[in-house]
Formats: C-alpha cells, structure tokens, sequence
C-alpha cells in the first residue's frame, strides 16, 4: 500500500474503495456534527445512525440545509440511554463506530468505560491518537496525547506507541519512525520522562514494541527538521524525519497541536483507543474540516476489523 501523505488523500482512498463504515452518532441535533456526518455521507464514507430527539434532528437538518432523510434516525431524547444505545450497537456489530455529538463528554465517556456494558478491551490504556495535516511539513505526523492522558507512565506510553505505530501502519507507512518528545536529548533525572523514553528504547531493542524506528528523548527539532540533526551533530535513527511523536504530557501535546492548528493552519483526524471500536470525540474548536478528518480517520481504523 502507497502511503497516504494527506488528510484529503485518504478521503480519496476511502471514497474509492467502496466501503461504508457504520456510525452511531449520540445526540446528533447539534449543527456541527450534523455537517460533518452530512458530508461525510455524501462523501460514501459511512452510513449513519443519529441518535437524539427525532423531531430536532429533522427540524436541525433542514434549517442547515440538510435532507435528513439520509440517515436512520433512532428518537432517543434522554442523552444517557442515547449513550447507552449507542455503544449497545458498538458492541452487538451494528455499527462500525460511535462518536459524540451534543451529549456531555463525561456522560458519553461513562457509557463507553461502564466495566460491563461499554467498549474498553480488557486490561487496555485509553488514549487518544491523531493525524496532523502540516502545510509546512512534507507528510502526515501522528501524535499522542493530547486529550485523554494527564501525565503517562511508562505503561500509558507504551500504550501511546502502539496505538501510533499500528495507526502509521493503517496509511501505509510500514515501519514509522517514533520520536520520544522531551526538551532534552538526554535522559535526566531532573525530568523523569526522559528516563522513561530511555527505557522504552530498550525495550524497543528487545522487541518488545511494535516495529518501528524509535528513539527519545528528542526535541521537535531532532525529530522533525533534518538540519537541525546536522546542526546540533546529535546522531539519531529518527533523523529530523519523524512519523510520529508521543509526548510527555497532555499539555504539551495539547498545546502542540492547537498551536499549528490556530497559527499554523494544521488539521487532525483522530480518536479514542483502546476500545473495541473507534470513539470520536471532537473538540468544538475543532474546524468542520476536522471533525470529517476525524470520521475518515476512524472509519479506516474500523475498516481494519471489517
């Protein structure tokens, strides 16, 4: 498989191969998510379930200018058995994937954490990965977390690289190149992170990660800019050409990606891991162009399971 370079490129592949993910979208009057999952329905990308009160729905939909006959509307009004029945589908295979819309994000999260009822797999790390779509870098960059791990230990950001590396390898690049992101390139005691990067390296040696090009701790820079590796003389198999970056806490990957997004004019397609099926949870400062980047990501990590 040719790697996918673009955002927009995987529309075009997903559009091409035929395949309709099915999504359960939870309290879907809302006008943003209704857009979204408009277009991503004229894009034949999925089939969706729109879960909420029927009639603001339809009212929603043509003030938006929407033909809501184009999806299969299930009138739930209450947004915790909308939740519920939501990840119900998930779980008994009617749809593909489940993704927040006016609910609450803690009540959505709660149906899809219930221990006996929800999506998490056994013993697995919650966690959040994303695709960026830089204008000014030359292909995708995957990075984690910016949005569910507060600070992770060595566990978590194990975790972080796997679901990274296996979602790398669902656009195509077979060995991704994962940076441990620090403000140092060198393990510190000062900075326990580091200390933890220095030994998922080593378990990398042992081959106990996923396969990949790993190093860390690295600086943006090392990671992603090929000069500054000549520059600063630091030798690293990463070599300014990252796939991936997996940081050290959510605020510096939260402030990361918003950052290229607000000044940069960057994009993400992302979502939840560590359940059985993709969870979307968008940000509502998140672009329109994102939140359909964000239903094409997911609904490739779904078309793996089909």
């Amino acid at each position: 498989m040719t790697p996918i370079k673009s955002l927009d490129e995987l529309i075009e592949r997903l559009k091409g191969n035929g395949i309709k993910s099915r999504v359960a979208v939870v309290l879907a009057q809302d006008e943003n998510t209704l857009g979204a999952i408009s277009e991503a329905v004229d894009n034949g990308l999925v089939e969706a379930f729109m879960i909420g009160d029927e009639k603001k729905i339809v009212d929603k939909s043509k003030a938006e200018g929407i033909d809501p006959s184009k999806f299969t509307i299930i009138n739930i009004s209450n947004d915790i058995a909308a939740a519920q029945e939501a990840v119900r589908m998930a779980r008994n295979n009617e749809v593909d994937m489940v993704m927040k819309g006016l609910i609450n994000t803690d009540k959505f999260l709660k149906a899809v954490l219930d221990k006996e009822k929800g999506l998490m797999l056994p013993g697995a790390v919650m966690s959040y990965v994303c695709a960026l779509q830089i204008p000014a870098y030359r292909k995708l960059l995957f990075i984690s977390d910016p949005a569910v791990i507060p600070f992770p230990t060595l566990q978590q950001k194990v975790a972080m690289v796997g679901y990274s590396v296996k979602m790398a390898n669902r656009f195509g690049i077979e060995n991704p190149k994962v940076a441990l992101i620090s403000a140092v390139e060198k393990p510190t005691e000062s900075m326990p992170n580091t200390l933890v990067d220095a030994t998922i390296c080593q378990m990398a040696k042992r081959g106990q990660l996923p396969a990949c090009t790993i190093d860390g701790p690295l600086d943006v820079f090392l990671a992603c800019d090929p000069k500054s590796v000549e520059i600063k003389g630091i030798p690293t198999p990463v070599d300014g050409d990252a796939d991936v970056l997996i940081f050290p806490s959510i605020e510096a990957c939260n402030s990361f990606y918003k950052g290229l997004m607000l000044f940069a004019g960057a994009e993400l397609g992302g979502f939840i891991q560590g359940t059985s099926k993709p969870v979307i949870v968008m940000s509502r400062s998140e672009s329109a162009k994102s939140k359909l980047y964000c239903i094409a990501t997911a609904s490739l990590m779904a078309q793996s399971n089909l």
